[in-house]
């Protein structure tokens, strides 16, 4: 290793030590919510039988509180080669620190207002579901529904164009970063990362409303996959696999459940 790029990569370790805690903290978090009596706020529990999302502001804070840990958690790994590369970009230039916040959150913010939007269609359809006895009896179509919409999503041209997006950080970047109005393009940046990010991953995200918000071992092996599929070398050959696993599953649910109702 030459003395410049050792150098660079003991300038690289203080920011990979932060945003490693900071996604540590963001997992520690969630653990300790789940074993409060606050538990059922960032599941999707609460909307059944009582007061839901779009009826108490309460109740949407504590979702976004929580929603908001998730993407730190889970997603905030998956766009850390963008994150360096933009670090790498902005670091000699004044006020570095502040253009790599702006990225994060305009990155976050695109996951949260995705999340306000799914969370909110979720407590509507918990609301649909309390007011059918016939879809009361039957509430798998819906997560076998979910599994199945999930897989299929995994074969759409919208799939691939916005993970070839995400696979791409220097050239993503490039078509955002002027260098003019930094703060602004920084937090542009972010944003639409985060959308092209959204556009990849949003079937996969929705498949916690199926499995429960607060499990977090399903957490890890959905943030696995999607970091596996943004980042390594073959992840672009795991897309359509996992689609016929989700698939299958969906099916399967479906089979089990329609022959345990005859």
């Amino acid at each position: 290793m030459t003395a410049f790029n050792q150098a660079a990569s003991q300038s690289r370790m203080p920011f990979l030590a932060t945003i490693s805690g900071l996604v540590l903290l963001a997992w520690l978090s969630l653990w300790i919510w789940g074993q409060s009596p606050y538990d059922r706020y960032v599941s999707h529990d609460h909307g059944t039988g009582g007061v839901g999302f779009l009826e108490s502001p309460a109740v949407a804070a504590l979702f976004i509180g929580g929603w908001t840990l998730m993407v730190i958690a889970m997603m905030l790994p998956t766009t850390l080669p963008l994150v360096t590369l933009f670090r790498g970009i902005v670091r000699k230039l004044d006020r570095s620190v502040e253009l790599i916040g702006l990225l994060l959150l305009g990155y976050v913010g695109s996951w949260v207002l995705f999340g306000v939007v799914a969370h909110a269609g979720d407590t509507g359809l918990h609301l649909v579901v309390d007011r059918s006895n016939w879809l009361t009896a039957n509430a798998w179509l819906i997560a076998s529904g979910t599994l199945i919409g999930a897989g299929v999503y995994q074969f759409t041209e919208m799939k691939y164009r916005c993970l070839d997006k995400c696979r791409s950080p220097y050239s993503f970047i490039m078509s955002y970063w002027r260098g003019r109005n930094r703060h602004q393009e920084s937090l542009t940046l972010g944003f639409h990362h985060g959308l092209y990010c959204i556009g990849c991953c949003w079937t996969l995200m929705l498949l916690m409303f199926v499995v429960g918000m607060g499990n977090l071992a399903w957490m890890l092996l959905l943030a696995a996959v999607m970091a596996i599929e943004k980042n390594l070398p073959w992840g672009r050959k795991v897309v359509r696999p996992l689609g016929i696993v989700l698939i299958t599953w969906g099916i399967s649910l479906a089979a089990i459940a329609m022959i345990g109702g005859l």
